[in-house]
């Protein structure tokens, strides 16, 4: 499966760190924003642990990654990037994430939400999962179903002006089925170009081969140059 779903017009991306999109869906996305969407980012944390420098705080970190996070959308054409703040490296699926996502997606009314994989992966390779990812996955998918829909979960939303929204497609990202293949082969470089924002977490100078690599083995599955994939579920 391929193109924009033309029946759709706003997505949502929920992701733990700033970058984590960008190396997921950045394609996708981009191709969405050339097609007129309004796509908004949530970043859950504030990214202040993700550095072996010595030299910088935790205080200089946020605003760098904050930085290099809305450099990467002013690239991609995104509407709107939101950061919850949340402590990087200490991401629970708490009830308190799970509101403030729901916020997020009551405002925004996405028609499709992308997100990380709750699942940790144990097959061998040398990743296996940031808890961060695992947290952000499970408080996402517990935020899309049932709490976005419920009227009366989180009532003081509803004090907010927020009526529940139901989202009609959700992504996941990293998952060991995907089924849903977007052709990014147009938007390859505006994705590593997105990627490559967050200088302060490139440490290999091939970095933007690494996700070309990566996107052209996704699409020799499925007969495309460059490819993104997900598993996607229908929220009939």
């Amino acid at each position: 499966m391929t193109g924009v779903d033309t029946d759709c017009k706003r997505a949502m991306v929920v992701v733990a760190h700033a970058d984590d999109a960008e190396w997921g869906c950045a394609g996708t996305v981009a191709q969405w924003c050339n097609s007129g969407w309004e796509v908004v980012y949530v970043l859950c944390t504030d990214g202040s642990k993700g550095t072996e420098n010595p030299d910088l705080t935790s205080e200089e970190l946020v605003i760098i990654r904050k930085k290099e996070q809305l450099d990467a959308g002013k690239l991609l054409g995104l509407h709107k990037v939101v950061f919850l703040d949340y402590e990087d490296s200490m991401l629970e699926p708490s009830l308190d994430l799970r509101r403030d996502i729901v916020r997020q997606i009551r405002f925004y009314k996405p028609d499709i939400l992308i997100c990380l994989s709750p699942v940790r992966r144990l097959d061998g390779s040398s990743y296996f999962g940031h808890p961060d990812h695992l947290a952000s996955g499970e408080a996402t998918l517990s935020a899309v179903f049932p709490s976005a829909r419920d009227r009366l979960t989180y009532p003081e939303l509803l004090e907010e002006g927020l009526e529940p929204h139901k989202v009609s497609e959700v992504w996941i990202m990293g998952h060991d089925d995907d089924d849903k293949f977007v052709d990014v082969t147009d938007c390859i470089e505006i994705a590593v170009s997105a990627l490559k924002s967050h200088s302060s977490q490139i440490a290999d100078d091939d970095v933007g081969k690494q996700l070309i690599d990566w996107r052209y083995r996704i699409g020799q599955k499925v007969g495309f140059t460059y490819a993104e994939s997900f598993k996607r579920f229908l929220m009939d």
